[in-house]
């Protein structure tokens, strides 16, 4: 038996065979072409067809995953869109009279290079994008299929590590779990494998060997540990906490219709987060009492125009329909950062996390916000909907935002179009925020706590910086008394308070945040029974 020990990013017993999986190596050689022109049309169409196959991903990755998982295809296809990395290309073909394979290869290692050279971390996390769009082209130049998963029955797969992509096109019901030896908790990979619910582990001190590609393993999510070929009493035990998980999980299903209520008689709402309308269908099936937060930006994405107020429309009145009067938070678009979309004419900033990103952006480009807000409203008719607005540091912010809402109302009044009443709230999102919170509750009906950006911008930790997770602790006290300082004051001003950031499904703070008063969590719909479980056993 071999034991090995790696980082879980999603807890749970796996069980079953190795596949080895394995990249197929390229074959190319660097060759002297006669005709660059031709060359370069070569270079051209393989480019086209990589941006076809991550169209595909990302509509792929929108179903399975959700929109905010599946934004990082639509990075990769504006790096194939740029300008410098197109014409660095074929300058190269045309310079040294090269084939397409070459210069492809060679600009992508040169771009990586300058991108890891880079101060901000949002720009280095781009070395390994850039190497990945490279090696799609290549590998459409070359004419070979992607590596993919070969195999009747579910298995473990074993890799050095698995690009987004890769991830994506597998056939999820023949994989068991996934190990890597490279990755970290933060990486694109494990945030997909946590949405697809599998079992993961990263950064594995594993070897990846041919040699284990059909052996027996167990991969232990909960304490982080690979087991090959493991003794029977180990392979025993692991199997009756496997089948412990899946009793629980059944069990689960029973809370289904409970309340959300602890031993002593506190109550707390629990509503689900969700980036597309084919979540609607997870929302229902775990019981969430509403949609605490509809992230609307999967409505801009991977396309090349702005949507129009009827595209929006439709897609909010689906939600607010079919969610048969439970209440729909939708999110203002929250584009900019690392959500990008060509097509809003952004300008390539040093620190995007920090720059010209959602409501202000709204506020700058008011008709992008009017019809987003007319489609929202009307759609209000159909059920019971609430608005919020991100990345709010003012009162006046929200008081220009409510004198846009009300052109909207009187503009549906005057052309007698319906919508219902509907409650404005904000999203704490950063310090200020929430250290003036006292003053931006008496303006809002609630307060949705972000806990991701508050957590980052009060530790001043780009939590998607790989280097930084030693340093990165969404327990930090600061964080903490930030979260109930805003409890306070909204509760103070009259007004719910709720949090739709990760924090909210993790259950080591439930019962510190029920202390606090908490009004609500918004979580991933698969945490609604197991946080309802956790809730009705306190007190």
């Amino acid at each position: 038996m071999e034991i090995f020990r790696g980082k879980s990013v999603l807890q749970g017993i796996a069980i079953g065979k190795l596949y080895v999986y394995e990249k197929k190596e390229s074959s190319w050689t660097k060759q002297t072409v006669q005709d660059v022109e031709a060359e370069i049309v070569r270079f051209q169409k393989a480019r086209e067809n990589a941006i076809g196959e991550l169209d595909d991903l990302y509509q792929d990755a929108l179903a399975q995953v959700g929109e905010e998982n599946a934004m990082i295809f639509d990075v990769h296809k504006m790096m194939l869109d740029d300008l410098d990395y197109v014409e660095a290309i074929e300058a190269c073909i045309r310079t040294d009279s090269v084939n397409a394979e070459y210069a492809v290869t060679v600009t992508g290692e040169e771009f990586s290079a300058m991108f890891s050279a880079m101060d901000d971390d949002y720009m280095r996390a781009r070395a390994a994008d850039v190497l990945d769009i490279s090696s799609r082209v290549v590998r459409i130049l070359e004419g070979r299929d992607d590596a993919g998963l070969h195999t009747k029955e579910p298995v473990i797969i074993l890799a050095d590590d698995l690009s987004p992509s890769e991830t994506i096109q597998m056939d999820k019901t023949k994989i068991l779990a996934v190990v890597t030896k490279h990755g970290s908790a933060n990486s694109h990979t494990a945030i997909l494998a946590r949405s697809l619910n599998i079992p993961s582990l990263v950064n594995t001190d594993v070897e990846i060997s041919k040699e284990y590609h059909g052996k027996e393993a167990v991969v232990d999510g909960v304490t982080g540990t690979l087991f090959i070929e493991p003794e029977a009493e180990v392979l025993d035990q692991k199997k009756k906490e496997q089948a412990e998980i899946k009793e629980k999980n059944e069990r689960l299903k029973l809370l289904i219709g409970k309340e959300n209520v602890t031993k002593d008689g506190r109550s707390i709402k629990l509503y689900a987060n969700m980036g597309n309308v084919e979540d609607v269908d997870k929302v229902l099936a775990n019981d969430a009492g509403g949609i605490g937060l509809f992230r609307s930006e999967f409505l801009y994405l991977g396309r090349d125009d702005f949507p129009t107020e009827e595209e929006q429309f439709a897609a909010y009145k689906e939600v607010v329909s079919r969610m048969e009067g439970k209440k729909v938070i939708i999110r203002t678009l929250d584009i900019g950062a690392d959500k990008k979309a060509d097509y809003f004419g952004l300008d390539v900033e040093e620190n995007p996390a920090l720059g010209y990103r959602a409501i202000r952006i709204c506020l700058m480009q008011p008709e992008i916000f009017k019809t987003q807000l007319r489609a929202i409203y009307r759609a209000s008719a159909f059920g019971t909907v609430s608005i919020m607005f991100p990345m709010i540091i003012s009162v006046e912010e929200i008081r220009k935002i409510k004198g846009i809402v009300e052109e909207v109302k009187e503009e549906l009044t005057r052309k007698g179009i319906s919508f219902g009443a509907v409650e404005l709230g904000i999203m704490i999102e950063t310090p200020a925020a929430a250290i003036v919170s006292e003053e931006l509750a008496k303006e809002v009906g609630f307060f949705s706590i972000g806990t991701n950006d508050l957590t980052q911008y009060t530790l001043a930790i780009d939590r998607q910086n790989q280097k930084l997770e030693p340093f990165y602790d969404s327990h930090h006290p600061a964080v903490l008394k930030l979260i109930e300082m805003t409890v306070q004051n909204g509760h103070k001003a009259g007004i719910w308070v709720g949090i739709c950031g990760e924090l909210g499904a993790d259950d080591t703070l439930t019962e510190t945040f029920l202390d606090m008063g908490l009004d609500e969590l918004s979580v991933s719909p698969t945490y609604i029974l197991k946080l309802r479980d956790r809730i009705r056993n306190i007190g």
